[in-house]
């Protein structure tokens, strides 16, 4: 059916119309998104402007009330002071300008409660300032200012100036060895170059000759008269005893008793010995046993011991243990280090009461520690020598034996126990030991107890000890000679910086005692090095032992236990009197290895570095290394098990291009020992630098850095 036009506009009464979709262009899309951007930009704005006023309110809120209140009194003031100046200009003017003078003092008043008003403000205002401070400290913390560091010029000024009575060289001129003092006789000066007494006595004669011829000529007879004859004789017999140098003065030290030694002398006994300090309020050596104050059981001792001259370091540090002080002793191995501190721990235990049933649960009066058993055995026996007279129980505590056993001899009392650090450690925490009483500790061989990994069981005994008796750390500060101060004694050959650690912790200002030069060997050694392959050293070696001589015993040190088993096979097998020594054999067999080699049962002995420190067997002839240490530290203790107590000996190291790390070390101590340097060992790279003190070298153009 049409529809007509009436129809087209009579309202449709259809379904609703729905909403048809919109097409926007891409500007228009753009242009909308730029509106909502900053449509959401603009309620940012005044979230953050809302939280902001917020946040003041809420502070303005907290202020201090008492801020608020020192506002308003001080605004106040500050009109009534304004109010109060324009009223006392309006009085102070007149009809003719004149002020009145009341009015002029209460104006001094007024300015005199002003200044006193501004000097308050300023107080509140500091008060105020500080309480800022105060509270920046509370929740920024405080202002830590660095130390000033002082300098070494600035502690310690030393005078480069010094007087020529300080010179203690000796020339090498004859005639300027005995200087004397120029004297004038009769205005004339005597020649030089010439013997004064000798010119002093032909003065004399030719006053005589002269006198003579006088009265000769003047006819006076020549005998002379009683008194002039007296006054010749006189003046001859002067010339005869002339002489400016005088004995009494210029004697050498070992020529004075001690009370005429002064300080030129110690200096020359110190450089005679090669003997040096580091320390304060330092005692002086002893020159010979009579003036070491021992008692006398001990010196009977000594001299039954065949101990005629002490050493260098029993001479410095005999002195020091006397006063209790703590010793820091560096000496050369072979050097007598043993006596230098049993003698002294033996003369402060005569000073404390006898053990008895009382006192022996408490332990030991003295403790010294040793990195081996052997070392700690030979330490045992030197000190029983001694303590025999004194009547001193020692007792040796030592790895690979019965820990019960070694218990019971604790638990029966002892004044000195000698000890490695692991089995003392062991006793003490298993209650077969205390320290309670032991105020006096002997580390030996510290290094090397370091080196071999003790340092916690070192570290557990000191602190098993009683701290309440440690020396104060002020040196200043004097000591109470009635009561007993703990005194440590380390004796080594090197000083490592793991030592120095212990030292600082353990000892109270100690005195540094240096014999020679530290980690130096000695110069009764001869050293001698051979640059070969590894396939030639058991050749050289038997070549060696058979020009040494049957009578005479070596030591040839190795690296490890499989390398000296496997030599000391090797030379039983070309009939060789052998033994060896290292950490894989049990107590018993070590002993009897070290008992057969002093009694020259065997001549020679196959060792790692056991042996290495602190035996002590007498008449070693000749010291091999088989195998080079790995550093020179240990290299000086293995070649000085020769060249002991004032004997000369001879040390050989087999070197090869395996042991690079210890060349450079190895060459400067050739060099100082004035010892032969191979010319391999002088010519090679890693002789010149000290391993890691430069970077290595960049490859140049034609180093082949890789081949295929």
């Amino acid at each position: 059916m049409k529809r007509t036009l009436e129809d087209e506009k009579r309202p449709s009464i259809a379904a609703p119309d729905l909403k048809k979709p919109v097409f926007v262009t891409k500007a228009e899309r753009r242009e909308e998104e730029v509106k909502r951007r900053a449509l959401e930009l603009q309620q940012q704005q005044e979230e953050e402007d809302k939280t902001k006023d917020k946040t003041l309110d809420h502070e303005s809120r907290h202020r201090s009330s008492r801020d608020r209140e020192r506002d308003r009194e001080r605004d106040r003031d500050r009109d009534r002071d304004r109010d109060r100046d324009h009223r006392d200009r309006d009085h102070r003017s007149g009809p003719r300008g004149e002020e009145d003078p009341r009015l002029s003092r209460d104006g001094d008043h007024d300015r005199e409660r002003d200044r006193d008003r501004g000097r308050l403000e300023k107080q509140a205002e500091r008060e105020r300032e500080k309480e800022l401070e105060a509270i920046k400290e509370q929740y920024l913390g405080t202002k830590k200012h660095k130390k000033r560091v002082i300098k070494p010029s600035e502690k310690f000024r030393f005078s480069f100036n010094w007087e020529n009575t300080e010179d203690t060289s000796r020339d090498m001129n004859v005639l300027y060895q005995s200087p004397h003092e120029a004297r004038l006789l009769f205005g004339r000066g005597f020649r030089a170059g010439m013997d004064r007494r000798e010119q002093k006595k032909l003065a004399a004669h030719i006053e005589r000759e002269t006198r003579e011829e006088m009265r000769r000529k003047d006819g006076v007879p020549l005998e002379e008269r009683p008194e002039e004859a007296a006054a010749q004789r006189q003046r001859e017999e002067a010339a005869d005893l002339y002489d400016t140098f005088d004995m009494r003065v210029d004697r050498h030290w070992s020529d004075k008793p001690l009370k005429e030694m002064t300080e030129r002398d110690w200096r020359i006994f110190r450089e005679d010995f090669n003997i040096s300090y580091k320390g304060s309020r330092l005692p002086r050596p002893m020159r010979n046993w009579s003036e070491s104050r021992l008692p006398p059981e001990l010196l009977k001792a000594v001299e039954k011991a065949g101990y005629k001259k002490p050493s260098p370091i029993q001479m410095a540090a005999i002195p020091l243990g006397m006063q209790q002080r703590d010793v820091i002793g560096i000496a050369e191995t072979g050097s007598g280090k043993t006596a230098a501190f049993v003698l002294p721990m033996l003369t402060y235990i005569t000073r404390l009461p006898p053990m008895s049933e009382d006192n022996k649960t408490e332990g030991p009066y003295a403790v010294v520690m040793a990195p081996t058993r052997e070392l700690a055995q030979q330490i045992e026996d030197e000190t029983v020598k001694f303590a025999h007279y004194l009547r001193i129980k020692v007792v040796s505590i030592v790895g690979g034996q019965s820990i019960e056993e070694q218990g019971f001899h604790l638990q029966q009392g002892c004044e000195v126990v000698i000890a490695t650090p692991g089995r003392l450690l062991d006793c003490l925490e298993r209650r077969y030991a205390v320290l309670n009483q032991c105020n006096y500790v002997v580390l030996d061989e510290a290094d090397r107890m370091i080196d071999m990994g003790f340092e916690p069981q070192v570290v557990g005994v000191l602190d098993a000890m009683p701290s309440s008796n440690l020396k104060p750390e002020n040196e200043d500060e004097e000591l109470d000679e009635k009561r007993i101060y703990r005194t440590t004694y380390m004796f080594s050959a090197t000083m490592p910086p793991a030592v120095e650690r212990l030292a600082r912790k353990y000892l109270r200002n100690p005195v540094v005692v240096t014999i020679g030069t530290a980690g130096k060997t000695t110069n009764l050694i001869t050293q001698h090095v051979i640059m070969l392959k590894e396939s030639e050293k058991m050749s050289r070696l038997q070549k060696m032992l058979d020009d040494i001589g049957e009578d005479k015993t070596s030591i040839v040190f190795v690296n490890t236990k499989r390398t000296a088993d496997n030599v000391a096979k090797a030379l039983d097998k070309s009939g060789y009197r052998v033994t060896t020594l290292h950490g894989g054999k049990t107590q018993e067999q070590r002993e009897i290895s070290l008992e057969g080699f002093r009694s020259k049962r065997f001549t020679v002995l196959v060792a790692t570095d056991v042996a290495g420190r602190g035996i002590d067997i007498p008449d070693i002839a000749h010291v091999i290394n088989h195998d080079m240490p790995g550093n020179i530290e240990m290299y000086t203790h293995r070649i000085g098990r020769t060249g002991r107590a004032g004997k000369t000996g001879l040390a050989t190291t087999f070197l090869t291009l395996h042991d690079t790390e210890v060349f450079y070390d190895l060459k400067q101590m050739l060099i100082q020992s004035n010892s032969p340097v191979p010319p391999e060992l002088a010519r090679h790279e890693a002789s010149k630098f000290k391993p890691g003190s430069i970077p290595d070298r960049p490859p140049r153009r034609n180093d082949t850095v890789f081949a295929h």
